[in-house]
């Protein structure tokens, strides 16, 4: 608790509310003239939109923020070395800098961290304007999502708690792999929210709608191993494929490579985390890799056997960029760019997955029965 405490200054607060209030105006303007001749619904469901695409960029910026080393950038939280920006604390980032020239603090990895948290700040601010709005429009429109609304709230408050522990935590893998989680189930709800505005019913069936549920399970463990591979820093364990190190089952440690909690790159007793462990953390996402892109093609055949040749292109056209951006990851050594992509892939899995379970199901109508002759001709008599 005393480490806590020691890297939460709580002075900048209210300066990064108001830089992340300001961002936040930006898309509340936009859509408010946008969608002036709209109705209240309307609009909130525009907003609604517009903030799962600003999430959605949340998420690959956090990932950039990741894969730049820039997590620890500003090694305080919320603030900047007690500033609201790195401009504020700059004396303090030149004299770790100076200190540490290999370190993880320097000026252009402060910026990158900050910017993270302004962003994360704004879309919290424009999900806390929906769930009010949702309140208020629940006494006019009974259908208004409002429960969601709120839950939506709710979970990104905790992923502020987990931004925070990233970094006083020092990026302990599991927190880091738990806050890229949490980023893509804020994306599930703010999509399912959107989705529930419209009300179309699923033209999918029961049977679809089950392997579709199961592919989003697949999907979601495949993310926490692939968080897992990033955040041990484990993607280069193996540079070659199919094989790995040259062979087909390298040696591998794999009860040390899910010792859950414990420190980045250290065992939970503090020695160093052997290679084989990092390699059983690449395999086992290359393993899993392998099931989800069979069930993804099965799905997408399933979807396009039954007329739905739509669904099962998405599915195989973000199933093929999986594969391309995570095969690049490996033979190019960790590129930058591809990495963003494999999350920006993941993340787009989730979206459209979940827009296609939110849409809610067939209702079947009996129905009624036919009148007998007699009751016919009886009424015909009345």
């Amino acid at each position: 608790m005393d480490g806590f405490e020691t890297f939460v200054d709580w002075s900048p607060v209210a300066r990064l509310l108001l830089v992340g209030t300001l961002l936040a105006a930006g898309p509340l303007l936009w859509v408010g003239w946008r969608w002036r001749a709209a109705t209240p619904v309307q609009r909130l469901r525009a907003l609604t939109v517009l903030t799962l695409f600003l999430t959605f960029d949340l998420v690959l910026f956090g990932a950039f923020t990741r894969l730049t080393d820039s997590g620890l950038g500003c090694p305080d939280w919320p603030g900047c070395y007690g500033a609201a920006s790195p401009i504020g604390a700059h004396a303090d980032i030149t004299a770790a800098q100076q200190a540490m020239p290999t370190g993880p603090v320097t000026l252009s990895k402060a910026w990158i961290e900050m910017i993270h948290r302004y962003l994360a700040t704004a879309v919290g601010g424009l999900i806390l304007v929906i769930a009010v709005v949702s309140t208020a429009l629940r006494r006019r429109a009974a259908d208004t999502p409002m429960l969601w609304a709120w839950v939506t709230l709710t979970w990104v408050c905790l992923q502020g708690a987990f931004g925070a522990l990233t970094v006083t935590m020092k990026l302990w893998p599991a927190i880091v792999t738990l806050h890229l989680l949490g980023g893509m189930a804020l994306l599930a709800l703010l999509r399912w929210q959107a989705v529930r505005f419209a009300g179309t019913p699923s033209p999918l069936g029961p049977g679809l709608r089950r392997a579709l549920w199961g592919l989003l399970a697949l999907v979601v463990l495949q993310i926490a191993l692939g968080g897992w591979v990033s955040t041990n820093y484990a993607v280069l364990a193996c540079r070659d494929f199919p094989t790995c190190q040259g062979q087909w089952w390298p040696e591998m440690d794999w009860a040390r490579a899910f010792e859950l909690w414990r420190p980045l790159g250290a065992q939970g007793g503090g020695a160093a985390l052997p290679f084989a462990a990092l390699t059983a953390i690449h395999y086992a996402h290359r393993l899993a890799a392998y099931l989800v892109l069979a069930v993804l093609l099965g799905v997408g055949w399933a979807l396009r056997r039954a007329g739905h040749g739509g669904h099962a292109r998405w599915l195989w056209g973000l199933a093929a960029w999986q594969l391309a951006t995570g095969l690049s990851n490996v033979v190019l050594e960790w590129p930058l760019l591809a990495a963003l992509a494999h999350t920006g892939g993941a993340a787009a899995l989730v979206v459209v997955l979940t827009g296609w379970l939110a849409q809610p199901a067939h209702r079947r109508v009996a129905p009624a029965p036919a009148a007998s002759a007699s009751g016919v001709w009886q009424g015909g008599r009345a």
